[in-house]
C-alpha cells in the first residue's frame, strides 16, 4: 500500500507553536500517539480562541467531532517544539473538515498529520447552520 508523502509547511494557512513536555514521551523514547491528538486538539482550540470563537461560557459554540484520523510520518518527542499548521479543505452547511500538520522545530515536512470533522450543533446535539461571521473566520484558512 502506498502512503501519501508528508505535507509541507507551505500547504498550511495558520500556525500555532506548542512545546512538548517530558511526560509526552513513552517507554520507546518518543512521543506517545495519544499526545499527538492532544496537541492537535489544543492547537485547534487555541486558534479558535485567538480568532474570537467562544469555546467556553454562555456564548460558546458547540462543535462536535464526528470523525477524526491521524497519519504518522516520523518520530517526535521532548524537547521538540511542535508547530501545528491548520487548513480548511471543506466547509459545509453545518460542518467543517479541518486538517492539521505537526512540524518538529524548524523542519519543513510534517511528522504527523490529522483531520477533524466538526459539526456545529444546538443544545440538543442537532446540526445548525454555520453563521456568516464564523464562515468568514474559517475562510481565512480555506484551501
Amino acid at each position: 500500500m502506498s502512503r501519501a508523502a508528508p505535507g509541507r509547511r507551505a500547504e498550511y494557512r495558520a500556525f500555532r507553536a506548542l512545546p512538548t513536555r517530558w511526560k509526552d514521551n513513552d517507554a520507546y523514547g518518543h512521543m506517545n500517539n495519544a499526545e499527538y491528538l492532544s496537541i492537535f486538539d489544543t492547537a485547534l482550540s487555541l486558534w479558535q480562541l485567538d480568532n474570537g470563537i467562544a469555546l467556553l461560557g454562555p456564548q460558546a459554540l458547540r462543535f462536535l467531532v464526528v470523525e477524526s484520523g491521524v497519519r504518522y510520518h516520523s518520530e517526535a518527542g521532548f524537547p521538540d517544539v511542535m508547530h501545528c499548521g491548520l487548513r480548511l479543505p471543506h466547509m459545509g452547511r453545518s460542518s467543517l473538515r479541518i486538517e492539521l500538520g505537526l512540524f518538529r522545530n524548524d523542519l519543513d515536512t510534517a511528522c504527523a498529520e490529522a483531520f477533524f470533522v466538526q459539526v456545529l450543533t444546538d443544545e440538543h446535539s442537532q446540526p445548525i447552520p454555520l453563521p456568516d461571521p464564523l464562515r468568514t473566520i474559517f475562510a481565512e484558512i480555506s484551501t
